[in-house]
């Protein structure tokens, strides 16, 4: 019997299977990975794990620019979210849990306050927003899929993402005989995905989606 990893970018999977208002919640991770196993094409296999790839919640406290004091990010409705997330996906049976980083990389004005035609603008405290960066993820992702592949663990992977970046190692893997499965929950992504997947996987996102915040 074939067996199948599954890596599953986390950054990706909150964004498409969740909201600001109604974040994603571990029931529906359990959802998502029972329908992907449950799909025709994956049916007859056998999982040996799943790698769920995300960043611990940011405990950084910076001084806040104009409005001035101290942010403490590890206090945000938001870490105190992921940070929960984190620890139930990691009591998930078959399920490993591979952390990178996040970092902060100082204030930046918002988007919506630099659309404008006029030659300068006023800013103030509400218009800043904190920019912080996610590290090491991608590589871990990376690693993995050749680690698995060469090491003849599974047969196939079945990478979810729509991150354009991981088309080196998707090379890699069907180079060294393992099958690629993509899962792209309806995104739009870059053709190289496509290109070096054996096969794309169609599951619907928005039947994954709690009608009502969980």
């Amino acid at each position: 019997m074939r067996r199948f990893a599954v890596l599953l970018d986390a950054g990706f999977l909150k964004r498409k299977l969740g909201s600001q208002q109604n974040p994603v919640r571990v029931a529906t991770i359990q959802r998502f990975l029972e329908t992907l196993s449950g799909h025709a094409l994956l049916r007859d296999a056998s999982m040996y794990r799943v790698y769920y790839y995300d960043a611990p919640p940011l405990t950084d406290k910076v001084r806040r620019p104009l409005r001035g004091g101290v942010v403490d990010f590890s206090k945000t409705e938001l870490a105190r979210h992921n940070g929960q997330l984190l620890r139930d996906v990691e009591r998930l049976p078959f399920v490993s849990v591979r952390r990178g980083d996040l970092d902060f990389r100082g204030w930046q004005v918002t988007g919506r306050k630099l659309r404008t035609d006029e030659t300068s603008i006023q800013i103030s405290a509400d218009d800043l927003q904190p920019v912080i960066k996610q590290t090491g993820v991608d590589m871990r992702i990376g690693l993995d899929i050749a680690s698995l592949t060469l090491k003849r663990h599974v047969d196939l992977l079945v990478l979810v993402t729509g991150d354009g970046d991981f088309v080196p190692a998707m090379k890699f893997a069907r180079r060294e005989g393992a099958q690629l499965f993509l899962v792209t929950l309806g995104h739009a992504v870059k053709d190289g995905l496509y290109e070096h997947a054996d096969i794309v996987l169609d599951i619907d996102a928005a039947a994954l989606i709690p009608a009502t915040p969980q």
